[in-house]
């Protein structure tokens, strides 16, 4: 009984001097300085003490950082504290989750290895996701070439390419299946590449592919020069 006369005693006083009792450092603080959450937690923390409490849960590579209050559950939200902690931590804090890219799923998927982290499985519908760019996996490709691209975030679709051996023109993106023929392919956006390497013919070194296109250019221009000049010097 004495014990919560004075917690009411001490509500009582902060109320009056627009104060209140930090749960960390169990200081009376102004109530300007208290850190305001955006869930359902109604404890009270100095804004410096759970950003040094944040700072050390990230160190110690902890990413669902839950509130310190005493047998609480609820788990701080990174966006509500972005701004009373240094840029480098909230960057690794957030960083370090990601959610499903399944749309019936959205599980959120914490990064609590420490390593940089891509092909992903979600615990709780099992679909394969990039933890980096957040959406289906990109067999193949990168995250930047699949954003370049628009990649489909069809896993059915990647597992056909990959079964078919389908390769990606350079210029446009799409993918091309050879039926038949040599390794020297002409999309219809008109860029050739070989189907070996999936390179432009002019970077291929595939069989000397390279070497054979440099050589049919070096004749084409032969072969009109000497065109032009039979054409020019032609007898009456």
């Amino acid at each position: 009984m004495e014990d919560s006369r004075q917690e009411e005693l001490e509500e009582e006083v902060n109320a009056t001097t627009g104060s209140f009792i930090c749960e960390i450092c169990v200081e009376s603080v102004s109530e300007n300085k208290k850190f305001k959450t955006k869930n359902h937690c109604v404890h009270h923390f100095y804004v410096n003490c759970i950003a040094k409490y944040i700072e050390t849960k990230i160190t110690e590579n902890t990413v669902k950082i839950k509130c310190p209050g005493l047998d609480c559950q609820q788990v701080l939200d990174p966006i509500s504290c972005r701004e009373i902690i240094p840029q480098s931590i909230f960057s690794k804090w957030w960083f370090k989750r990601s959610y499903c890219a399944n749309r019936n799923c959205r599980e959120l998927v914490v990064n609590e290895c420490g390593e940089n982290l891509k092909k992903s499985k979600c615990p709780h519908c099992e679909e394969l996701f990039c933890f980096d760019c957040k959406v289906a996996w990109h067999a193949g490709y990168g995250c930047e070439e699949a954003r370049r691209h628009g990649i489909p975030n069809d896993t059915l679709f990647l597992q056909l390419v990959k079964r078919k051996a389908w390769i990606k023109c350079p210029g446009c993106g799409h993918f091309v299946e050879r039926i038949k023929g040599c390794n020297s392919i002409k999309c219809r956006c008109r860029a050739e590449f070989c189907y070996e390497c999936g390179k432009a013919i002019r970077e291929c070194e595939c069989r000397g592919y390279r070497r054979d296109f440099y050589w049919l250019l070096i004749s084409s221009v032969v072969l009109i020069i000497l065109l032009t000049l039979f054409l020019h010097f032609e007898p009456l």
